[in-house]
């Protein structure tokens, strides 16, 4: 079976504007109307710094550090690698010569069957301030790669999150360097 195939057992409980409800063999998780995957961006520019962004997330109820990110698909059909350029450049300003493909795993497996793409942006040059398309408000962090840790703390200590893909983008850099 593959992804796109809903298994036979499965029911809707509940379906929204964005999100389905479904139950399958007593298990409830919830699957997106729009889209299935998500990509991540590690950006990294010339003068070492990690392109990060920060918003509100409704669900969490506070701001959220992570990897400039967003739905595969969700305005048309579009590849990993395409939603990767459009998400760095609506988020954050920035474009980039090329992507590279790291990883592909869920990003919440007892919860969704979203997949998150995690991709490597190369040869980026600022064209905007960024900051999100329509009622986003993205703020834009350069964090200079040494100094990543002790901004991650500091910014929990505020009362932040920090996604766990933020804490993997340097062992991601390590690799693709």
């Amino acid at each position: 079976m593959t992804r796109e195939q809903q298994p036979v057992n499965t029911r809707i409980l509940h379906a929204g504007s964005h999100l389905r409800f479904l139950e399958q063999d007593g298990w409830e998780y919830v699957s997106r109307t729009s889209a299935r995957n998500v990509v991540g961006v590690i950006a990294l520019t010339d003068a070492g710094e990690l392109v990060l962004v920060e918003q509100h997330r409704t669900p969490t109820g506070c701001p959220v550090i992570e990897l400039p990110a967003g739905l595969i698909g969700d305005q048309g059909a579009e590849t990993d690698l395409e939603a990767a350029a459009r998400e760095l450049e609506e988020e954050t300003g920035f474009q980039a010569d090329r992507f590279e493909r790291l990883w592909t795993g869920p990003s919440s497996s007892g919860l969704t069957d979203e997949l998150v793409v995690l991709v490597r942006a190369f040869g980026l040059r600022r064209v905007h301030a960024g900051g999100g398309v329509d009622q986003e408000r993205i703020v834009v962090h350069l964090v200079q790669l040494g100094q990543l840790d002790s901004w991650l703390v500091a910014r929990e200590s505020s009362g932040l999150l920090v996604d766990l893909k933020v804490r993997l983008a340097r062992h991601a850099l390590e690799m693709t360097s």
